[in-house]
């Protein structure tokens, strides 16, 4: 491919409204063009990588004895229904109708359309286990799209749906696909990205995990233990407290507190620590408006997501009207009167004496002790794990707290789709069952841009040579100088022969101009053809990453390159672990 004819453009300055760098780049380098809030065109370099990072993602499949299968982009809502998800899933399922009135929507997930296809032909036990996957676009109505192609509407995605007739059965295969999915990122040159526990979301199931880049651009939180090796999403990572070093029983007194409307002014006020306050965080249930309060501990925060789930009900910060009963500022679990449903942290456990509302204007309760004041009451875990807190796993105080990006995601869904949707088998003892599933996900674009995020530096991305768009950038600098450009066309031609990927930047522009688009480009192998080093009978030879900067004599300069492609590509290889 000659850069003349190169289809888009590369630009200096960074977009103002790129949030992270490979946003940025994306744009700059000539990678992606907007059409409109979450949904994006690809330029020919990006459409390359994505090509490869696909190939990659089919070899691995298909060594998971997966076969590769493909569901439209458009089903009928009537499909939804069968699993229950055309009314459960919110506004980002885009629903519409069609000039027959018939309710349609756009695949944002195809857990439906697989067990459509594949009910009849598991009909017996004797077809399983099996798994089917496809790489198809998707459209999911994102609220809030950021971050180029890290957040998007429309995007590609490889989805893969195993079938199994035994839980154990199904766990076997999902170790064997966790394996492939890190062989499928250490192959395309991010053999950093680690595994951590996951919540399910609208997908479902009991047990899921997300294969998450760290990152600081990251818009997840991802709970790891330097002492263990455990890891969590913080929507999923389990909190647990120790309130042991608190102080003893006393008296319930009822204090005034003027303007203490929060729970820092409050313990400011009376000289409380915050970790022996309750604080109030209060909701209301999205489809019925009911007041849920949640009481916890007044330096912990509460998890949306284990809200949620421990509800069965997407919630929203709450309204609070004066007909509600609750007093905003001053709400407290003792002589809380307000018709709502009270939710207690585990955070509270333990402490005997709590700061806490009086559920009166500018009035808190102190000396607050829950079970002799309260009588029992059931605490569940609802609140974030705290950067330095208590690891889940091995009780140690060594938790940390990173950014990341998601980069993948497994799931055993269980029952959940073919129970619904009636899909059954007959055992081997004649009993009709009902299989289990698992369900495995990776977006194309989305990795791309994890890549570039991970692999670049303040010019531009540095691409591995696995997926890059070409794995050779050739430059001929003065291309009117007609030795240079027959050097240089010389070695493109004997390359592209040799079945290499070649860039061949044959344009009359200046040095600067030229190296500033290859850093862009990112490719990761260089070649400079000048007639400063011809005269010397010289190549420059270098790599993206800057660990290699050579001359090269002309004749050897075939070779060299090959040696040099060679070992990228063992580096990353090197990295790869073996398949189960």
């Amino acid at each position: 491919m000659k850069l003349s004819k190169l289809v888009g453009m590369r630009f200096k300055e960074r977009p103002a409204d790129c949030v992270i760098d490979s946003h940025a780049f994306s744009l700059r380098g000539g990678y992606i063009k907007q059409v409109s809030s979450g949904i994006f065109s690809l330029y020919t370099p990006m459409k390359r990588t994505c090509d490869k990072i696909e190939t990659i993602i089919r070899e691995e499949m298909n060594a998971c004895d997966a076969q590769e299968v493909l569901f439209p982009v458009v089903l009928p809502g009537a499909l939804w229904e069968e699993s229950g998800r055309y009314q459960s899933v919110g506004e980002e399922l885009l629903r519409f109708k069609d000039r027959n009135d018939t309710n349609m929507v756009l695949g944002m997930t195809h857990e439906e359309a697989a067990v459509h296809l594949a009910r009849e032909y598991g009909q017996t036990y004797a077809n399983y286990p099996f798994c089917i996957y496809q790489i198809q676009t998707k459209y999911r109505d994102e609220a809030r799209p950021r971050a180029g192609l890290i957040r998007v509407r429309e995007f590609t995605m490889k989805d893969a749906y195993s079938f199994h007739t035994s839980q154990e059965d199904l766990e076997k295969y999902y170790d064997k696909m966790a394996n492939a999915y890190f062989r499928i990122f250490q192959r395309a040159g991010i053999p950093d990205v680690i595994s951590v526990k996951s919540d399910s979301g609208m997908i479902g199931g009991n047990v899921s995990h997300e294969y998450m880049l760290l990152a600081d651009a990251g818009e997840d939180s991802i709970v790891l233990c330097d002492s263990c090796g455990y890891s969590a999403n913080m929507e999923a990572a389990d909190t647990t407290v120790d309130n042991s070093g608190c102080s003893g029983m006393k008296e319930l007194e009822k204090v005034y507190t003027p303007d203490c409307k929060t729970i820092e002014d409050v313990c400011s006020f009376l000289g409380t620590p915050v970790t022996e306050s309750c604080k109030a965080v209060i909701y209301q249930i999205n489809a019925t408006d009911e007041y849920v309060i949640v009481f916890l501990r007044g330096d912990y925060e509460v998890n949306e997501t284990k809200l949620t789930n421990l509800l069965k009900e997407k919630v929203h910060p709450a309204v609070i009207t004066e007909e509600s009963g609750i007093v905003a500022g001053f709400c407290g679990p003792y002589m809380q009167n307000a018709k709502c449903k009270i939710i207690y942290d585990k955070s509270l456990m333990g402490i005997e004496s709590l700061c806490a509302g009086a559920n009166e204007k500018d009035y808190h309760y102190t000396g607050l002790n829950i079970k002799r004041d309260m009588g029992d009451v059931e605490y569940v875990d609802v609140s974030k794990i705290q950067d330095g807190g208590i690891c889940p796993s091995c009780g140690k105080k060594a938790i940390r707290i990173s950014r990341g990006i998601e980069a993948g995601n497994i799931f055993q869904l269980g029952t959940k789709y073919t129970q619904s949707m009636g899909m059954t088998y007959t055992d081997e003892n004649g009993e009709i069952k009902t299989p289990i599933m698992g369900c495995y996900g990776i977006g194309v674009g989305r990795m791309a841009a994890c890549i570039m995020e991970a692999r670049h530096d303040e010019k531009g991305p540095i691409w591995p040579i696995s997926i890059a768009p070409w794995q050779i950038h050739l430059c001929c600098m003065r291309a009117d100088n007609p030795e240079s450009k027959a050097e240089a066309d010389r070695i493109y031609t004997e390359l592209q022969n040799l079945g290499y990927e070649v860039i061949y930047d044959d344009r009359q522009v200046s040095a600067g101009f030229m190296f500033a688009d290859a850093d862009l480009l990112g490719i990761p192998v260089r070649v400079v053809v000048g007639p400063k080093a011809l005269a010397n009978g010289e190549i420059e030879l270098s790599t993206r990453d800057k660990s290699v900067k050579t001359n090269v004599k002309k004749e050897d300069i075939i070779s060299e390159v090959e040696n040099l492609v060679k070992n990228l590509y063992s580096e990353i290889g090197s990295k790869v672990q073996a398949r189960i």
